[in-house]
């Protein structure tokens, strides 16, 4: 088994940290697990993809990984890494950017307030050029050149294109504007195409990966995960013997919300808003969550093989651990339950959002064969 984690010595290690995600799996976990329950030529299925931990790390070891993820940012950071371009095509993609930012001075300067405090005018500049010329769904190059925009989006004032923010979550524009005139911070004045090159030196360094062919969708699982057999089938591999999986906790998640800056980056709306519809119902209430996760896992069982095992890693906490282990129960009731508990030993879910009360931890629940 190939160890993704430790020195940045394999392009695996290069890329498998592709893109700051909350509540992702640790990839030295995913590792193991997969090594644990599956073979070589296995099939291994995550129906809440993230940034396609899972889904790397069964590539990179010989296996078929097949994920499904709703938030398009985890998606590009996922796809980027299971079929990164070329170094050459990705420099050239953000020169001809650069090239062009000066026509999108107009669409960088009407960007609201927040804008103008984050970013220089030549950052804000380049990004409305990315934002309108990279087609990031549907090519290698774009997808790949998206990801390490959002990578390098926002973060630590020195090492990013933006002003002092944390990099996993996306401030509140008024609180951050407030802060930044508190502490008297201006924006980094950074050359982005000089930035972002030698951001991508770093991640070619070792080359690009050498996987086996694996996917990715970008969708609701619910909609998605009937049809999967047929991409199953085109990419030659079995049914999945390991579904495995994180999904989001109850009241938790709002990617909408804590991923607004990065979304708008891909097409959204220059200001947060709070995950509206049957999405954000789904992550917030407790009979739509419910109702969320019987769906997701009821198709995904009729795509797993017979002697299958489901790996679900969750929160401890009463709704989100009581409603998973429910309805896990009921869609495999032939197979036997093992708990095992892990207590937070880094930043969670929860954490990431502003919430710094105690945690029981994390606990993984196992549906073995009986």
């Amino acid at each position: 088994m190939k160890s993704l984690e430790g020195k940045y010595d394999t392009a695996a290690s290069r890329w498998a940290g592709v893109g700051p995600y909350y509540a992702m799996f640790p990839t030295t976990f995913a590792d193991g697990v997969i090594e644990k329950y599956t073979q070589p030529g296995d099939t291994v299925l995550d129906p809440f993809a993230g940034r396609g931990t899972a889904v790397f790390s069964a590539a990179v070891n010989g296996r078929c990984g097949i994920g499904i993820e709703l938030n398009p940012v985890g998606w590009v950071y996922a796809r980027a890494k299971l079929r990164p371009a070329p170094l050459k095509v990705v420099e050239e993609r953000l020169s001809e950017l650069s090239r062009i930012a000066p026509n999108f001075r107009r669409a960088a300067a009407e960007l609201p307030e927040f804008f103008h405090h984050c970013f220089t005018a030549n950052v804000r500049r380049f990004l409305c050029a990315a934002r309108s010329e990279l087609d990031w769904s549907r090519r290698a190059v774009d997808w790949t050149a998206m990801a390490i925009l959002l990578i390098n989006l926002h973060g630590k004032r020195d090492a990013s294109l933006s002003n002092q923010m944390r990099q996993t979550k996306s401030m509140s524009p008024d609180y951050a504007v407030r802060w930044w005139r508190e502490h008297k911070l201006l924006p980094p004045d950074v050359e982005p195409i000089e930035f972002l090159r030698k951001r991508l030196n770093w991640r070619y360094a070792k080359g690009r990966p050498k996987l086996s062919p694996s996917q990715v969708y970008l969708g609701d699982s619910v909609h998605l995960l009937p049809d999967l057999h047929h991409s199953i089938r085109s990419l030659d591999a079995p049914p999945p013997r390991l579904l495995f999986t994180s999904p989001p906790y109850c009241g938790v998640t709002n990617y909408h919300y804590d991923q607004w800056l990065r979304l708008w980056l891909l097409g959204g709306e220059p200001l947060p808003s709070r995950l509206n519809g049957r999405h954000r119902g789904r992550f917030a209430d407790k009979e739509k969550y419910r109702e969320l996760l019987k769906q997701v896992f009821y198709k995904a069982a009729r795509l797993l093989s017979a002697d299958s095992v489901i790996y679900v890693r969750t929160d401890m906490r009463k709704t989100t651990y009581d409603t998973t282990k429910e309805v896990l129960q009921k869609v495999f009731p032939d197979k036997k339950l093992i708990r095992r508990v892990k207590p937070f030993r880094r930043p969670t879910q929860t954490h990431l959002f502003g919430d710094k009360l105690p945690k029981e931890g994390e606990i993984d629940l196992i549906l073995l064969p009986a």
